[in-house]
């Protein structure tokens, strides 16, 4: 049950009004079950000093593509009553006249454009207004008998208003509603959701709580578990099952729903999605369109429900229904676009965004992890709607017609367009062995900073998971993740991959780092020092990339592969021979999958670097003694020693050759194939020839 969340002290450090309704509207975006991801809005109206020190009437309104939870004073526009009051007497106004009028209503020019209900807070004549999508309440705006219920659950202190796309007339319909009806305390939005108010923004939020809980209260005295979604058709798989199956068709679900985009995935099984994934009328149910206008955007008209019997051992089965059902949604969705388009349309992509599974659970997609998430979010809200308004009577949506016009919804398109340009790697995923070290972090860094995601495979688990910590911390909840693994175990080399396809979807670049070194007299050098070379070296990079070629043709959407050899990948280094011959081994074997992968669109490329000191584990082992024995120096003459033997005079570091491979993985080399790179300063010896 939703619960009050008002901190009185916390609330009490607000200085301004402003900052008072900055409070209110993150904690009614804390809990979605008040309040969808980036839907609904707030209000207060007060008195501030204009540029010219006069007192002038303002209400701050939350600003257009901002999200609830997160809101900071800075997301709010402020606008000035006197200039919108008399559009009330208006008869119409269309969304675009009403949107270039409120521009000039604001008090900064620099605030955020006011969102397109902005209206309904103005019309109302109270000081605090909030606007919600709570889940009781939409269960009742949509059951087929809401309207009467709503009669015994709130009596005469309801306004119901028919669904109308927000924008003047709605606003002004609920205004004229409440107007004449002197017990209002609440308005239910048809399909849509509540309006609520008070004197006080802690009266206003009290008074959302409190009808939420009446709605709440109501529907539960009516929900009957035996009965939910039609009662169980399935038993949910295992967890380990229904994991391990997921992360062997999420590759293919991948490939299938990145069309002109590659796609990012994120897999769900909470206990509300598999209870509405194994009910016998949820794919009925599914279909008759979305919970709330809000949805649209990010879960499509109606999800892909795959008509699949849970089977543990039915993996390629259940590729089969998938790749099957997605193509038929695909065609499905260009239909709708045809039936519904208005010139200048442009179609988004066809693919689903959330994809149901009976047994298993739901897998979603974006253009990030983040957004994935987001349409997950809005469907577990969708499932918690759709319990309650079974629960109440028969749950129904917006026409055809009316989702149509809200997923392509100019003003709706604009909060898309807020969103920041798509960087290089953009809806990519990398996957980095030896992630903690000096070349794997910096490479890890270097592709988040242009947008992707991040899987930093290491033996050095608690060293991964520190980048992957620092990572998230600056570029947001799971950008990076850090797995631990042994690239000579080849099920653990397959754990690591089943792990990234479950937590994205797939992988696009593998950079292929993980590395030791060590150095002898060749009549000094052991079979167990040959072997550790050649194991970690050259079975570790077969077996990472082998499995990366196995996922890259399950997508079908290609992808990149970069060694880190070495110059001693095409220089004979003196008292190297075992390291030497398996970074030549490497340097070819990159090759050779090049030779294969093209048809695939797999490229192989390599970058050959030497003496990267700093951060690195390999240097600040026996190695650098080794080395510096080798060359007749001491060990703290190493650096300018190398320095010194280059043609640039140069130092070379981790974030050198991190963006070598950055160049092998990105668009600007993407017709090259079985090609090395040197990055060693020019060091004459190892010049390719």
């Amino acid at each position: 049950m939703v619960q009050s969340l008002w901190d009185k002290s916390k609330a009490g450090q607000a200085k301004h009004t402003l900052d008072e309704l900055v409070y209110r509207s993150n904690i009614i975006g804390a809990d979605r079950r008040v309040c969808n991801w980036g839907g609904g809005n707030t209000s207060s109206k007060t008195t501030v000093k204009d540029f010219r020190g006069r007192d002038v009437e303002v209400m701050y309104v939350k600003g257009s593509g901002s999200d609830l939870a997160s809101m900071k004073a800075a997301n709010f526009t402020g606008l000035r009553m006197d200039d919108i009051r008399p559009l009330f007497e208006r008869e119409h106004m269309p969304d675009e006249e009403m949107v270039a009028y409120l521009a000039h209503c604001m008090i900064d020019a620099k605030h955020p454009r006011a969102s397109i209900e902005t209206l309904l807070h103005a019309f109302l004549p109270f000081k605090h207004v909030d606007h919600t999508h709570p889940d009781s309440i939409i269960s009742l705006c949509c059951a087929d008998n809401g309207k009467e219920l709503a009669k015994e659950i709130f009596g005469d202190r309801f306004v119901w208003v028919p669904y109308v796309r927000p924008g003047f007339s709605l606003s002004k319909m609920i205004a004229e509603g409440v107007l004449a009806n002197p017990h209002a305390e609440l308005v239910l939005m048809e399909k849509h959701g509540l309006v609520t108010w008070g004197d006080t923004s802690e009266a206003c939020y009290a008074q959302t709580i409190k009808i939420i809980s009446e709605a709440e209260a109501f529907i539960e005295a009516r929900v009957k578990d035996e009965f939910l979604f039609g009662g169980e058709k399935f038993k949910p798989l295992p967890t380990e099952d229904r994991r391990r199956m997921a992360a062997d068709v999420m590759p293919v679900i991948r490939g299938a729903v990145s069309d002109a985009k590659k796609m990012i995935l994120s897999f769900d099984d909470e206990e509300d999605v598999l209870s509405f994934v194994c009910g016998k009328n949820s794919y009925e149910l599914s279909q008759v369109g979305a919970a709330c206008p809000d949805h649209l955007v990010h879960t499509k008209m109606v999800p892909l429900f795959i008509d699949w019997a849970p089977d543990k051992d039915d993996v390629e089965g259940l590729k089969a229904k998938l790749e099957e059902g997605i193509a038929a949604y695909k065609e499905q969705y260009k239909a709708y676009f045809e039936r519904n388009r208005s010139e200048g349309d442009v179609m988004f992509e066809a693919a689903p965004r959330v994809i149901l599974i009976p047994g298993i659970g739901m897998i979603n997609s974006g253009k990030s992890w983040a957004m994935s998430k987001v349409s997950g979010a809005l469907y577990h809200r969708a499932i918690a709607v759709m319990r309650g308004a079974t629960a109440l009577g028969r749950f129904v949506s917006l026409s055809e017609n009316e989702s149509y016009n809200v997923e392509y919804w100019p003003l709706e398109l604009y909060k898309l367009s807020l969103a920041p340009a798509e960087a290089e790697f953009s809806r990519k995923v990398a996957f980095i062995t030896g992630g903690a070290g000096g070349i794997g972090s910096e490479t890890a860094r270097r592709f988040v900073e242009e947008g992707a995601h991040v899987v930093l495979a290491d033996l050095n688990l608690e060293g991964a998971q520190k980048v992957a910590a620092e990572i998230n911390g600056k570029f947001g909840e799971n950008r990076a993740i850090a797995v631990k693994m042994d690239v000579t175990d080849e099920d653990a080399v397959r754990s690591a991959y089943a792990e990234t396809a479950l937590t994205y979807g797939g992988v696009d670049i593998i950079v292929n780092n993980a590395g030791l070194a060590t150095s002898s007299p060749f009549e000094e050098t052991s079979l167990k020092e040959w072997n550790l070379n050649m194991n970690v070296l050259g079975t570790g990079y077969f077996l990472v990339a082998r499995e990366a070629f196995k996922m890259m043709k399950e997508q079908s959407i290609g992808g990149s592969m970069v060694f880190v050899g070495s110059k001693n990948s095409v220089y004979a280094g003196k008292n190297a021979s075992a390291y030497s011959s398996v970074k030549a081994l490497e340097a070819h074997l990159a090759r050779c999958i090049a030779a294969e992968g093209g048809q695939y669109g797999i490229r192989v490329n390599t970058v050959l670097p030497d003496a990267i000191l700093q951060g690195s584990a390999i240097w600040n082992s026996g190695w650098r003694n080794e080395r510096a024995a080798a060359y007749g120096i001491q060990p703290d003459e190493l650096e300018e020693y190398y320095r010194k033997r280059t043609t640039l005079l140069v130092n070379i570091y981790p974030r050198d050759i991190a963006e070598g491979i950055a160049f092998f993985a990105s668009s600007k080399a993407e017709k090259t194939t079985g090609c090395m790179l040197t990055i060693d300063g020019g060091v004459p010896a190892a010049f390719t020839r």
